[in-house]
């Protein structure tokens, strides 16, 4: 291939039997994934994580903090920001599932990077997330023995759902085994805090323009899916951090989601308003 789109060699075999009627698309589950800045002096970077060869999704390419929405994310839990039915409105969901999100985003970084969305306050946000509690905490998290409304009354705080933007949505295509129906969102780093690799899925974190980041996709050098370079090339037009969490609310969350069809004796792949990433793969007449 020309560049690094992360494209699995059972896609065509998959697209045939779902097109055939042998597959049935499995039901995506939801999940989030934070877009984490900071400014430099070349503009902002981001925040993205290598995931080992060893798993059995995406394995290898380069993304953002993130993961799936825990049944616990939707209890009861302190909360700043937009109330939740601006939020459902956004998100284009009921505001139970809205909170989840929410909530599964800010977690997920929290475990993933060791970077917390939250404060003490509504209008503060904790400065140092080091130290051996911290990581007990966080390491309960990962482990599924706390849940994040509970960590959260545990050392007073309070979620800042006003420090999330959300960015966008894609839907893993139906032919895909493990599916998933994702809330892209941005933020800036907080003050004080710092990230680290603090996940078991990922072998490599690094801080990266996102026009670097796309160069090395379209060198080959960098393995990335659809949506991780989609949003990396929108991110490249904003000068600072704060920049791109104020455009948050211009980006069009219309869930994205591949369509593969018949044309000339190929199957073509393709990610609508996407044109980039379109595939063209041959029927099994054509090998």
């Amino acid at each position: 291939m020309s560049n690094g789109q992360w494209y699995p060699p059972e896609w065509p075999d998959r697209i045939r039997a779902l097109a055939s009627g042998e597959l049935s698309p499995v039901e995506p589950k939801r999940a989030a994934t934070v877009m984490l800045l900071r400014d430099t002096a070349d503009g902002p970077a981001v925040h993205m994580l290598r995931r080992r060869a060893s798993m059995a999704f995406a394995s290898g390419a380069y993304v953002y903090p993130g993961g799936g929405v825990d049944a616990r994310d939707s209890r009861p839990i302190r909360w700043a920001g937009p109330p939740l039915d601006a939020w459902a409105d956004r998100l284009g969901v009921d505001e139970q599932s809205a909170q989840a999100v929410v909530c599964a985003a800010v977690r997920e970084t929290y475990e993933e990077a060791g970077v917390l969305l939250a404060g003490l306050t509504p209008d503060s946000v904790v400065g140092d997330t080091t130290g051996d509690d911290w990581e007990a905490d966080r390491q309960a998290l990962v482990d599924r023995e706390l849940s994040f409304a509970d960590f959260l009354d545990r050392r007073g705080l309070v979620l800042r759902s006003d420090l999330l933007g959300a960015w966008a949505r894609w839907i893993t295509p139906e032919f895909e085994p493990r599916r998933y129906d994702t809330w892209f969102f941005v933020a800036d780093l907080p003050e004080g805090q710092r990230t680290r690799n603090a996940s078991t899925e990922a072998d490599r974190t690094v801080w990266i323009r996102p026009a670097e980041a796309t160069a090395g996709y379209d060198k080959g050098d960098l393995l990335m899916m659809p949506p991780t370079v989609a949003t990396l090339r929108v991110l490249q037009a904003y000068a600072t951090a704060a920049d791109a969490l104020a455009a948050a609310a211009e980006q069009d969350m219309t869930p994205v989601l591949a369509k593969a069809r018949f044309e000339d004796g190929e199957l073509v792949l393709s990610w609508p308003g996407h044109e980039e990433f379109t595939k063209h793969v041959p029927t099994e007449g054509s090998r």
